[in-house]
């Protein structure tokens, strides 16, 4: 008999903010990364709302809950200024937009689960952690703030449609994806130990990174592109290699 695999899931603090009314649809698909409007009712996707110059406001899960009915999650630290921002942009747009409160569960390596505890072995923050770095999944405050490029954290694969039309950030976002090149990539480092966050990470004795997230043997961070899969890293006394 084939064995069955048992979900982990975690309890995750969330913020949630509703945008409901007949305009709801079209004012979220010209203000977020993602193609809302593909939504069927009861389905979600990533996305991201954004500055001008494509710095980061917040990452959201959209959930479509009706034809003109959306539930927009996001950290719990960012659930005020999502808020604000799509207010201050609204103008015309016949569109409630208010916070609501509920409880959430990510299953990993499934999504999201509102108000109603899914089944599985729940597991604590550092095998949460653990789980999220070996993902090079970006948390708020640490891989993601209003200083990182959505491509450097690998949000564009993610979170973003190229096909769809006009939002802010757009136009950076598309120049970046079609003609550039970032810099630095978010990559996950195998490591002798515990390392801290905040470390630079050295070849030879250039800095080639930085530290952000660490659980023992694991780390994540941003690398420059140019550093050779096979590199020989260190991070402070102890060594380290892209994993």
């Amino acid at each position: 008999m084939a064995s069955v695999t048992t979900k982990r899931i975690v309890s995750r603090p969330r913020a949630f903010v509703r945008v409901q009314g007949p305009d709801a649809r079209e004012y979220l698909q010209r203000m977020l990364s993602n193609d809302v409007e593909a939504l069927a009712v009861g389905a979600s996707c990533d996305a991201m709302l954004l500055t001008a110059k494509a710095r980061v406001i917040a990452p959201l899960r959209v959930l479509r809950r009706g034809d003109d009915d959306f539930l927009l999650s996001t950290e719990p630290e960012l659930g005020d200024r999502v808020r604000t921002e799509l207010l201050r942009a609204r103008f015309a747009a016949k569109a409630e937009i208010e916070p609501e409160a509920h409880e959430a569960w990510l299953v990993l390596g499934d999504g999201e689960v509102i108000d109603s505890q899914p089944e599985g072995d729940e597991v604590d923050e550092e095998a949460y952690e653990r789980w999220r770095i070996e993902n090079a999944i970006p948390r708020w405050g640490r891989e993601i703030d209003d200083q990182v490029l959505p491509a450097e954290a690998g949000l564009t694969e993610t979170h973003v449609d190229f096909g769809k039309g006009c939002y802010p950030g757009q136009e950076p976002i598309a120049r970046q994806h079609y003609r550039g090149k970032v810099n630095r990539r978010l990559r996950v480092l195998e490591t002798e130990g515990l390392v801290d966050p905040g470390a630079d990470v050295v070849v030879g004795e250039k800095v080639v990174g930085r530290i952000t997230s660490a659980v023992p043997g694991l780390a994540l961070g941003y690398v420059r592109t140019e550093v050779p899969d096979d590199a020989e890293l260190r991070i402070g006394d102890r060594r380290a290699r892209l994993h």
